[in-house]
């Protein structure tokens, strides 16, 4: 009798110890969201905080089996301040994973410390070109696309629209340099000429000057290269200088996506392109922008979508591996695999970790950028000096 009431008393005490030790075994997720909340880019931040804790939700607020715990800090789009920003998160919050960011100079310093540190990265914008190029890694991965990407989508579409001629024209930093970069190589490429490269140092939004040498230089088509508040003083200047009318206006899509309602008029007909469009006949897309109206009351960008993925990325890398965040190979290996069902249309990940994607042909049309076609089909970047 004395042998099976101890037998029960141990299992009772087994039943009860089990929730508890699965409990201690899967501790919540340290997710560290460094994204800009201030200046020209606190939109764009918001809209992928946004975008990331809408699919989590969407999974019952756990990924990989785990609650989600999140650590917050502002950027403020200041790359000198942002290796003090993201130690904070690695070091004094010991997270296990960063999000972040918009600026692409923040970006680089963040893939720095999480590749030295072996923390899990995954970038919701932040182009730069280096960091699924010669600072790729096992543990950063990319769920937006490289700034070389857009601008070599519409170099193809501006060459086979018969330009010859092109000026470009962007803030002078990392993003604008290798989207113009990409602009100019696909352009070449189809035969036409980039005559003059314009630049003015971020976040300068004086163009008045530049505007008075494009008119001067007549070229067939100007590029540009502006996101935020600088979109909408760029295109309403461009408007307001006469030269919408004369010398058609081309960019990538950052240009126009959260920017319509401020620009109003100003930009109309614009073509730009992105890997997201509005009206897209996407069945993921409707879903997704109805949860987000819904929930934000408010409507989805691209950034937002970018948010969404980077959660959704993490999701699937974590579920394969019972969420323990430390088997980083398997991670890759998981994600590598998958084909990441977004609003933008299934996509694919390159060896160097950045989406391999549709790019669209988008003109504005009111406050849409309704999409007119392709502009260049499963565009992958080349991963220059990616030795993973």
């Amino acid at each position: 009798m004395k042998l099976i009431r101890r037998t029960a008393l141990a299992l009772t005490v087994a039943a009860l110890a089990s929730p508890l030790a699965m409990a201690q075994s899967a501790p919540k997720l340290k997710v560290g969201l460094m994204l800009p909340y201030t200046g020209t880019f606190a939109a764009l931040g918001v809209a992928i905080e946004n975008g990331f804790k809408l699919y989590v939700s969407e999974q019952g607020g756990k990924l990989g089996g785990r609650e989600i715990e999140y650590f917050k800090v502002d950027d403020e789009s200041a790359p000198p301040k942002a290796t003090d920003n993201v130690n904070k998160l690695i070091k004094r919050d010991n997270v296990d994973v960063l999000i972040g960011s918009v600026h692409s100079g923040v970006a680089m310093a963040m893939a720095k410390a999480a590749k030295e540190s072996g923390t899990l990265l995954i970038v919701p914008n932040g182009g730069a070109d280096a960091i699924t190029g010669p600072m790729c890694a096992t543990n950063i991965f990319r769920s937006s696309f490289s700034n070389s990407q857009p601008g070599y989508a519409m170099g193809e579409v501006v060459a086979k629209k018969g330009h010859k001629t092109a000026v470009t024209i962007t803030w002078k930093y990392a993003a604008g340099d290798e989207s113009v970069g990409g602009f100019k190589e696909a352009f070449e490429k189809g035969g036409g000429k980039v005559v003059k490269e314009l630049a003015v140092p971020f976040p300068n939004v004086e163009f008045q000057a530049l505007l008075t040498e494009i008119a001067a230089l007549k070229p067939d088509a100007v590029y540009t290269f502006f996101a935020g508040g600088g979109a909408v003083k760029f295109v309403k200047d461009y408007d307001a200088a006469g030269l919408k009318k004369t010398i058609p206006l081309y960019g990538a899509g950052f240009l126009t996506d959260g920017t319509l309602e401020a620009q109003g008029a100003s930009a109309k007909g614009l073509l730009t392109a992105l890997h997201y469009g509005d009206e897209l006949n996407v069945p993921k897309d409707k879903s997704f922008r109805l949860a987000y109206a819904n929930t934000f009351k408010m409507q989805p960008d691209v950034y937002a979508v970018q948010g969404y993925d980077a959660a959704q990325m993490l999701g699937i890398g974590l579920n394969a591996v019972k969420g323990d965040v430390s088997k980083k190979a398997d991670i890759a290996a998981a994600l590598q695999k998958a084909k990441i069902d977004s609003p933008r249309g299934v996509f694919t990940l390159s060896k160097a970790h950045n989406p391999v994607q549709d790019f669209y042909l988008r003109q504005v049309d009111g406050n849409s950028n309704k999409v007119v076609g392709i502009a260049s089909k499963a565009l992958a970047d080349p991963g220059r000096g990616c030795k993973m």
